[in-house]
């Protein structure tokens, strides 16, 4: 049986689909229900319940977007940061190996050689590097709270995407937004992600940290011209003329735009979908949510 926490939220879901589709027994964990805040709370339904594994996908990401965060720094610190360290604490005093899904915005940029960041490179998008949003100096000091712990994948989620409809879905947001900003970016086919993070733990590979991102990179124009091709959305899409003006007039905080190398995750057994082929895919299956 898995501990699924954080399973009403976009990925979450899509785990849940998945642990349905496959059979699998699981337990969403609801804070209303247990209060997995609490490390000793946690741990002693860890005991109790002896799942094989737990999947952290609960977190705080704001609403709509990581703008809300900036209003909301202690409930993101608390969600980001704190909830990671909390889990890894009941989970270790457990003896129960853990999934954490972070997130590759704690980078910007194409990386040092311009095939993207590594999980070797240290993040630069950051509150050390003092350049971040509140969201991304969050998540890059819950890895920080995670590092060193045992059994333990950490898994960096990029931009979700998938072919349903829905608030959270990245190519659902650009058919909403009245302008765009151009911007190049690795981004992550919801369905393939938790396929492949899943299939860490069940394919036993190393413990560790993993960038979950389709291969490839991908710029705003080109997810665009995908989408018109598609027929799914005929309006007249403009840009920004620059960040500057994106900054001025749409945005409260900046934003990561980044790639990041999958190479590691494709090392071991799992490789995901080209970027621009993932995205047609998901455009060519594309439906209104249910």
């Amino acid at each position: 049986m898995i501990y699924l926490l954080g399973g009403t939220g976009y990925v979450g879901q899509a785990y849940q689909a998945l642990f349905r589709l496959k059979g699998m027994p699981y337990r969403n964990l609801r804070r209303s229900d247990l209060d997995y805040s609490d490390k000793e709370t946690l741990r002693c339904a860890l005991l109790e319940d002896r799942p094989e594994f737990l999947i952290n996908a609960a977190g705080y990401t704001g609403k709509p977007n990581v703008d809300a965060c900036e209003l909301h720094k202690a409930e993101c610190l608390e969600g980001n940061a704190v909830l990671p360290g909390t889990i890894a604490l009941a989970c270790e005093e457990a003896g129960v190996p853990w999934g954490h899904v972070s997130s590759g915005c704690i980078y910007s940029g194409d990386g040092p050689g311009g095939n993207g960041f590594t999980e070797l490179d240290p993040p630069n998008f950051t509150f050390r590097t003092n350049n971040c949003s509140f969201y991304s100096g969050s998540k890059a000091l819950g890895e920080e709270v995670l590092a060193g712990h045992p059994s333990l994948f950490v898994w960096r989620l990029r931009i979700p995407f998938d072919s349903v409809d829905n608030p959270r879905n990245y190519l659902s947001k650009l058919m909403r937004y009245q302008r765009l900003l151009e911007a190049t970016n690795s981004i992550s086919q919801l369905d393939e992600f938790v396929a492949a993070t899943l299939a860490c733990w069940t394919g036993r590979v190393p413990f560790g940290t993993y960038n979950v991102t389709n291969p490839g990179k991908v710029t705003t124009h080109e997810v665009v011209e995908l989408i018109r091709r598609s027929g799914v959305c005929d309006k007249a899409f403009e840009f920004f003329p620059s960040e500057a003006e994106f900054m001025k007039a749409a945005a409260k905080t900046p934003r990561s735009n980044c790639v990041l190398d999958s190479s590691k995750l494709a090392s071991v057994g799992m490789r995901l979908t080209d970027v621009h082929q993932a995205v047609a895919c998901a455009l060519k299956a594309w439906r209104k949510a249910a």
